[in-house]
């Protein structure tokens, strides 16, 4: 499926989404507060305490699998110890400031076993551009590599189970901010690997962004 569309900046869909959800959250809030001051009630007090609703009537949720977060550290030290991560991207695994590493580390179930998952993105500390996605699968005492992406910029996240990448695409000249055209891949774990679901194109215009603004007309 192709489309054209607006050209964001690195990942700008992801922020987008952030921020509308943000947007909306906060005129739900404001909506609450105005009806229950329609009503002269004084908000979620009027319905006891929350803790008892909960243990009342509240659903239970469904077990997730075991947490198994790890540090920063040592989230690193399993990309460089990796001998499926290239070595450009080990090279360039270095902090940007004091201890700060490049990487965007998310847990979840993608493969299903009892353990959460763990996805790993790697970026540049000056513009964070992607060089490298990984998933990491919990085997035995360790965590085996079931996936890697490095074809720069490219950036992973999990959705709902499914595993999403997005990859942007330049042309010659394209400055870093303004990409020609993005892929977004979505797969599925399948027994022992990702399988790929659907794929979308997206075009952007050249014509947003790029050309330099006309000189003031003299007075």
């Amino acid at each position: 499926m192709r489309g054209l569309s607006y050209r964001p900046g690195p990942y700008g869909p992801r922020r987008a989404w952030q921020a509308v959800t943000t947007a909306a959250a906060v005129i739900a809030a404001l909506w609450l507060f105005a009806a229950a001051c329609a009503t002269g009630g004084t908000g979620a007090r009027d319905e006891g305490p929350a803790g008892s609703d909960q243990r009342a009537g509240g659903a239970t949720p469904s077990p997730s699998p075991t947490e198994s977060r790890r540090s920063v550290a040592e989230v690193v030290r399993l990309v460089k110890d990796d001998p499926k991560v290239s070595k450009a991207v080990k090279r360039d695994l270095q902090p940007c400031v004091a201890d700060e590493y490049p990487v965007d580390v998310s847990y979840g179930d993608l493969t299903g076993g009892s353990a959460n998952d763990i996805l790993v993105n790697v970026m540049t500390c000056g513009d964070a551009v992607g060089v490298g996605s990984y998933v990491y699968r919990e085997r035995g005492s360790g965590y085996q590599n079931v996936f890697r992406a490095e074809e720069p910029p490219v950036y992973a996240e999990i959705d709902r189970g499914d595993l999403v990448v997005s990859q942007q695409l330049y042309e010659e000249g394209d400055p870093v901010s303004y990409p020609s055209s993005e892929e977004v891949i979505t797969y599925r774990w399948a027994t022992d690997r990702f399988t790929e679901q659907s794929r979308t194109h997206n075009d952007y215009s050249n014509a947003v962004g790029t050309a330099d603004s006309p000189a003031p007309a003299p007075n």
